[in-house]
């Protein structure tokens, strides 16, 4: 009884784990976003023909409930079309009705194509994100990419074999140097690895791209203060005696405020006050 996730194979049908074999062999119901690949996948493992409903974002209303009432008596696999369930593919909304109705509820390890993209990129992994598919229009992907780069963390992307043409010319606008990698049809015959800027990466890819792709990007950091000009260190310091400061203070205040050094603005106050008494 219960609910059960089982992750299926990117592409490589030898991925398949033995405890997902187990299960998709002896439950009951099969719920999947396509039913046509749940059933070309039990043909190729050479597994028995199992009752199959479809679950996906348009039917999810319609048909949750059921599947949960399924689940109260009987063993329900719920399966992706490729990799985990629920991690953009549908699958949270019934995880949570299955809860809340104290369902059972366990979940496989198995495949999922941005943790081997993560690993595959060898950015740091200390910390990061993923972020799910890549907004679709041109000012909300600026957007996003902007504060992905900007938190300065590791951010991984799912991205259409339509749209990632313009998601990397938007990094290439947005952020020339920054370091990307992308990877293509994992585990399958075609695999793509690409690492460089926006604009190498967009260079290598096949024309059109196809498949399924996964974009990583190394964080940029917090973007550091522009350098302040010498009007700007003059005008502080010009400020500063204007008030009344001694330049030993007048140094070590514009030094701890980031205009430089503390012995390099001693001197040109020193220059500073000498003038405005000429």
């Amino acid at each position: 009884m219960g609910l059960i996730l089982v992750p299926t194979p990117l592409g490589n049908l030898r991925d398949i784990t033995l405890r997902a074999l187990d299960v998709l062999r002896e439950c009951d119901l099969l719920v999947a976003e396509d039913t046509r690949v749940a059933r070309r996948l039990l043909a190729a493992l050479a597994l028995p023909g199992k009752p199959i409903w479809s679950y996906r974002e348009q039917n999810a209303g319609a048909v949750t409930a059921g599947i949960v009432e399924r689940a109260r008596l009987e063993s329900v696999a719920l399966l992706s079309d490729a990799g985990t369930p629920a991690i953009s593919d549908p699958g949270r909304d019934l995880v949570r009705a299955a809860r809340a109705a104290g369902v059972g509820i366990s979940v496989l390890p198995g495949p999922t194509a941005f943790v081997c993209a993560a690993v595959l990129s060898g950015f740091d992994l200390t910390s990061f994100s993923f972020e799910g598919f890549v907004p679709r229009t041109k000012s909300e992907r600026e957007r996003a990419l902007r504060a992905a780069l900007e938190r300065g963390r590791t951010s991984l992307w799912y991205e259409t074999p339509n749209r990632i043409g313009a998601t990397l010319r938007t990094l290439e606008d947005i952020a020339p140097h920054a370091r990307v990698f992308l990877a293509r049809e994992l585990t399958k015959l075609h695999e793509q690895q690409i690492g460089g800027t926006a604009a190498e990466v967009l260079a290598a890819l096949p024309s059109p791209p196809r498949g399924e792709i996964v974009l990583v990007l190394a964080g940029a950091g917090p973007s550091a203060p522009p350098e302040p000009s010498a009007e700007d260190v003059d005008r502080e310091i010009d400020r500063a005696l204007a008030a009344g400061l001694g330049l030993p203070e007048v140094a070590r205040d514009l030094a701890r405020r980031g205009f430089g050094s503390r012995d390099e603005l001693y001197r040109r106050a020193v220059q500073r006050r000498r003038g405005a008494a000429q």
